[in-house]
């Protein structure tokens, strides 16, 4: 069955995969803790536990019906935030560690809920 295989394909696919295995790798853990709050109310408001390693963080957030993180915001080395005018309703949000050189690390979804 070798006769099937694309192996510049399957080259490349492989340099892809480990470029991004590499970006994780030098990434900071992601925020164990992500909580959300702001309901009823005409701004998102999100806190997240301190990530050893991390120089900032990043919130995303996207639509409710779209399979990637279109909108996204730095918020320096800070442990919580307020995006104004971001109903929560509408969208869903996450929060990456980022590191020293820009790695991120993966989004994670908030998992808990504040008043």
């Amino acid at each position: 069955m070798l006769e099937h295989v694309n192996f510049d394909y399957a080259k490349k696919l492989t340099a892809v995969n480990a470029i991004n295995m590499a970006s994780l790798a030098w990434a900071p853990p992601a925020p164990e803790k992500v909580e959300i709050g702001g309901i009823v109310e005409p701004s998102a408001k999100f806190k997240w536990s301190k990530v050893d390693g991390a120089v900032g963080y990043k919130i995303y957030w996207r639509d409710t019906t779209s399979p990637t993180w279109d909108n996204s915001k730095s918020v320096g080395d800070v442990t919580a935030y307020t995006l104004d005018g971001i109903v929560i309703d509408n969208f869903f949000f996450g929060v990456s560690a980022v590191g020293k050189d820009g790695f991120e690390s993966p989004v994670v979804f908030p998992n808990a809920v504040f008043r």
